[in-house]
């Protein structure tokens, strides 16, 4: 490799990482039913205002997503994560490019605001905790059960930006809450934890990146710049990333309680208790089949509402931009409503969703826990 200058050097070895991280992944089945690498080839594809450096990324692109199958996953947690190297790779060479669409949340009454697989303790004052156990699904379950009474919520948080857009967001729109304790292991690739941790000492740059994260794409479409501030002036984050102990993280949860009037000011006249509805995507009541077009294509999100009896579908564009929300008494009206508005696209994406809606179904029906499949 042969190169006029530092810089120029640095950007020619990130642009050698992408071409073969990218190159590796095509050439694996799991990375082309992945939705990861999907949005990445997405971005790149449609990035406007590219430099002549990157312009054969772009064809590259192209030819990956022919290959690309039908996402049967937003993502699999793998060890090493190929388009997240190439993702950061190109953060690095191209540090211009703003390869992501915006989108918005559902708000919903009350509180919390968002959906999502977390339990509900407590409110009031004496409420001022909220754990996540980052990508331990059953480490928030086993939590929840032994109900610490500090504890307000708890759930995963398992990617570095609709993960981290949710648990800004519920937290934000709840005074109470002062300390969020990180456990569990922080899933590679993604490391929504060491998020975390960055944007509560940098915050986000003007793109809504967050300042010095290490995870791939680290950059909230789903939350204001008021209510990052509200959550990082509030919150007091405790890192405990890799603790599984229930005892001990119960322990910290008991230490870290600081109710009312003890409790820190938000640093504002008069701290908010709802989030704004800055983009608010329709929700679909599901229905009786009356006709089937099956053209397009997105990846869905199953979460049973156990305290409801009724099950809420998230709809995902590659980008992971939040389409809509269809929510139903049972499995059968939300993938009939899904079919005949044509949301799938794939028979086999179809039978997928089928299997997950009737395993969360089963699961909120005989009350035990339900983790989404992501083969």
């Amino acid at each position: 490799m042969v190169c006029d200058s530092k810089q120029e050097c640095s950007m020619l070895a990130a642009v050698e990482t992408i071409h073969h991280e990218l190159g590796t992944a095509i050439g694996l089945a799991k990375c082309r039913k992945c939705g990861c690498l999907g949005e990445f080839l997405d971005g790149l594809v449609l990035a406007v205002d590219l430099p002549t450096e990157a312009m054969a990324l772009v064809e590259e692109a192209r030819a990956g997503r022919q290959r690309m199958e039908a996402v049967e996953y937003p993502c699999l947690g793998c060890s090493h994560c190929y388009p997240a190297v190439a993702s950061n790779a190109l953060a690095q060479a191209f540090p211009q490019l703003d390869l992501h669409a915006a989108c918005g949340f559902e708000i919903r009454e009350g509180w919390p605001p968002v959906p999502g697989d977390y339990f509900v303790l407590c409110h009031g004052a004496d409420c001022t905790v909220a754990v996540s156990t980052l990508g331990d699904v059953a480490l928030a379950a086993r939590i929840a059960d032994l109900k610490p009474p500090a504890l307000c919520m708890v759930g995963k948080t398992e990617t570095e930006n609709i993960g981290i857009d949710k648990v800004v967001r519920n937290v934000a729109a709840n005074p109470d809450i002062t300390t969020l304790i990180l456990v569990g292991q922080d899933p590679p690739g993604h490391q929504p934890g060491r998020t975390l941790l960055a944007l509560a000492e940098n915050g986000v740059d003007e793109a809504m990146r967050v300042i010095g994260s290490p995870g791939k794409r680290p950059i909230l479409r789903n939350v204001t710049p008021d209510e990052v501030a509200t959550f990082r002036q509030r919150v007091q984050i405790i890192d405990l990333i890799g603790e599984i102990d229930p005892g001990r993280i119960i322990a910290a949860i008991e230490q870290h309680n600081t109710p009312a009037p003890q409790k820190p000011s938000c640093g504002c006249s008069s701290c908010p208790t709802t989030s704004p509805a800055t983009s608010e995507p329709p929700m679909v009541q599901a229905g009786e089949p009356r006709s089937i077009e099956m053209d397009k294509a997105g990846y869905f999100v199953v979460l049973p509402q156990r305290p409801e009896r009724r099950l809420l579908v998230e709809h995902y564009g590659y980008d992971n931009a939040l389409l809509r929300r269809i929510e139903g008494a049972d499995s059968r009206t939300i993938y009939w409503t899904i079919i005949e508005n044509g949301w799938v696209s794939q028979l086999s994406h179809a039978a997928y969703l089928g299997k997950e809606l009737a395993r969360a179904e089963a699961a909120m029906l005989h009350g035990y826990e339900y983790t989404q499949d992501g083969a």
